[in-house]
């Protein structure tokens, strides 16, 4: 028997690179995969694969930051694939530059996507994982959130205080057998990444310069995401709760 199988699960800008390899794996493990994302295009592509592949998928679109679209793609999700097991948040978004150089709507955005965004999700989820006595939440922050990062304050600032809500869900909801956890991605090969390089002006001198700088020799791929995000939320992690793991190569190694 596959560790999901029979699972409804939800990720969160499932449409992206670490969104899209965990919604895959999730399906090869046997799960019911809600792929949610603005971009509903991209979402559909990744569900197709799925279903290609011979999975279950389907494609929500859903801004995390309007309760409304939240809600109604929950309620879709239940009525298409049956109550959900595991929620993912993983959707994301960052601009790359000194503090001081940022704007308040700048600051408005990047709360709205990266934490707000979440709480909505969570709101929406938890009472019906609490009424059945069961669930996994796996939110996925950033290694910016354990030891800063030059040009990410806000973003940095959103997932510390990502980290500090799920570890305090963790507490509320532990005696629904609910587990929370965070999974923390270094530097990864996806299209924020891709951002963040051009944001720094030399793209090539940083990808040297981070590249030196991890201990296994290499920026992260979306596929090494999903072997960490796969274990919280399975049935192997049941006595693990509140807890942060980073995946980052090595760049950083937190006690």
């Amino acid at each position: 028997m596959q560790r999901f199988e029979g699972k409804t699960v939800v990720v969160t800008g499932g449409g992206g690179g670490i969104g899209g390899a965990t919604c895959r794996r999730f399906a090869q493990e046997g799960a019911k995969v809600a792929v949610f994302d603005m971009n509903v295009d991209a979402a559909e592509k990744v569900a197709a694969q799925i279903r290609d592949t011979g999975g279950q998928a389907q494609a929500f679109r859903c801004d995390i930051t309007d309760r409304a679209s939240v809600d109604v793609a929950v309620e879709a999700t239940q009525q298409g694939l049956g109550p959900i097991d595991v929620l993912v948040n993983n959707a994301g978004w960052d601009v790359f530059k000194p503090f001081t150089r940022t704007e308040p709507a700048q600051w408005d955005k990047l709360i709205a996507i990266n934490l707000t965004g979440a709480l909505h999700m969570h709101h929406a989820v938890l009472p019906g994982m609490a009424a059945r006595k069961a669930g996994r939440i796996v939110n996925i922050a950033s290694d910016a959130a354990r030891v800063g990062s030059s040009g990410e304050a806000v973003y940095a600032a959103c997932k510390g205080g990502l980290v500090a809500f799920s570890k305090t869900i963790a507490r509320e909801h532990a005696r629904h057998g609910i587990t929370v956890n965070v999974v923390c991605p270094g530097p990864t090969d996806t299209a924020l990444f891709a951002d963040y390089k051009e944001g720094a002006g030399n793209p090539e001198k940083l990808m040297e310069a981070f590249t030196r700088s991890i201990p296994l020799g290499r920026i992260g791929q979306p596929d090494d995401l999903p072997g960490a995000i796969l274990f919280f939320a399975s049935d192997d992690a049941g006595f693990v709760t509140g807890q942060v793991l980073s995946v980052s190569g090595g760049l950083t190694m937190n006690g």
